[in-house]
């Protein structure tokens, strides 16, 4: 049927015959000449149908975007300044001698290149798949689970199945049941985790285990819960905590560099929890984000403004800064927005400063509590934070997890 991908399809072939198969991509008609782009899994082809080819020339009139076809021809270099560098493909055309309609389509809902509902895309999924977006993605997945499985092979582990149809164990989200056809009003439980398999499995003696496992969770949807999500499950015996992070980090750093030729950090950064609460309000902060929390409670525990004093006097209070560098032409309509963001996480309010000039002082800012604060105060402030002109500064005071839930989010 096909002797090379559509993608694969490059400068040294040129001379030879090839055969491809895929879906017609785009048909172009250029002074009696047809163009056809192919697609497949691994990219386009530029196919050139020569109207001297009476009998491909006239199936090739009849084609439309994505019917599936085959075409065998010969691979020849593109004339001069048509190349495209943005395909693979780019530097060769397929000079059709034979073209073979396999299916033809019917008029699609939505063509590949258009923005369309995400319930649209869902109905139609068949065709959401064929947009290089998705087959990026699907790609992707694969290297990665491949990498996966490369270096914990390497490293002795073993990829062991564990059962699907199971009985319900205490977890953190509701089972999905599935009723029992043998055993009337008794019922299967989908897994949660493997936990108990992969418990079973180190008393046994399997001290390297992993699972690339399918696992359930009846609990409402958000950005990082669905009800079937897929993981990398991993279990080991006789290893130090030591040993176990270095070679998660090896793992990872792995597969960033097998699947999209990226190179991380050897050894990864490490910060201990209370440093990633306190300079980032988040146990898993996004190190991309340059901001960080200032604590400040030290600076304003004697001000009048007992927003401030009370939870800095508190020893489970937290009064803490957040400098964003030239937020200071930041609209009032947007902090109010930030305000009621932050009260999702229990903070009562979201007071600022705008720092119009440093060298001014207190005169030099724009601010309601400004006139509670010391000069002392407001200097060791804006050191603290290393505000510049420009800048905005945000505080939060209330029990040290609001604070932290609230100004780190």
């Amino acid at each position: 049927m096909r002797s090379h991908y559509c993608g694969q399809v490059n400068e040294k072939l040129v001379g030879q015959e090839v055969t491809v198969a895929g879906w017609v991509h785009r048909r172009r008609d250029h002074g009696g000449v047809i163009f056809v782009d192919m697609r497949d899994r691994e990219g386009l082809l530029q196919v050139v149908i020569d109207p001297d080819s009476k009998e491909q020339f006239a199936e090739a009139e009849k084609l439309r975007n994505e019917f599936v076809v085959q075409v065998r021809g010969l691979v020849r270099e593109r004339p001069g300044g048509t190349a495209n560098a943005n395909l693979a493909s780019g530097k060769v055309e397929l000079l059709a001698r034979e073209l073979v309609t396999l299916n033809r389509s019917e008029p699609l809902p939505f063509q590949l290149d258009e923005h369309v509902s995400e319930e649209v895309r869902l109905k139609y999924r068949y065709i959401d798949l064929r947009r290089e977006e998705m087959a990026k993605r699907l790609r992707l997945r694969h290297k990665i689970t491949r990498a996966m499985r490369m270096y914990l092979d390497d490293k002795g582990f073993i990829d062991i199945e564990t059962p699907v149809l199971t009985k319900a164990t205490p977890e953190g989200a509701r089972d999905y049941l599935v009723p029992s056809r043998t055993h009337a009003g008794k019922f299967f439980a989908l897994p949660q985790s493997p936990q108990i398999f992969k418990q079973l499995l180190m008393v046994a003696g399997f001290d390297r285990y992993y699972q690339i496992v399918k696992c359930f969770r009846d609990e409402d949807l958000r950005a990082e819960r669905q009800p079937e999500f897929t993981q990398l499950d991993i279990e080991t015996s006789f290893l130090s905590q030591q040993q176990i992070m270095e070679m998660m980090e090896g793992l990872t750093r792995h597969i960033f560099s097998d699947a999209i030729g990226a190179e991380l950090a050897d050894p990864f950064p490490r910060i201990t929890f209370a440093e990633a609460i306190r300079r980032f309000g988040s146990d898993k902060p996004d190190l991309r984000n340059p901001l960080e929390l200032v604590d400040v409670a030290d600076l304003v525990a004697t001000c009048d403004f007992k927003v401030f004093a009370g939870p800095a006097k508190d020893p489970k209070g937290r009064v803490a800064a957040l400098r964003v560098p030239g937020g200071g032409a930041m609209p009032r309509s947007q902090i109010d927005e930030y305000t009621a963001y932050v009260g999702r996480y229990g903070a009562k309010g979201l007071a600022y400063i705008k720092v119009n000039e440093t060298a001014k002082g207190k005169d030099g800012l724009q601010s309601p509590i400004v006139k509670f604060l010391s000069d002392d105060s407001v200097k060791g402030i804006l050191e603290r934070t290393g505000a510049k002109d420009g800048d905005l500064i945000f505080f939060g005071a209330d029990s040290a997890k609001v604070v932290s839930d609230a100004i780190g989010a």
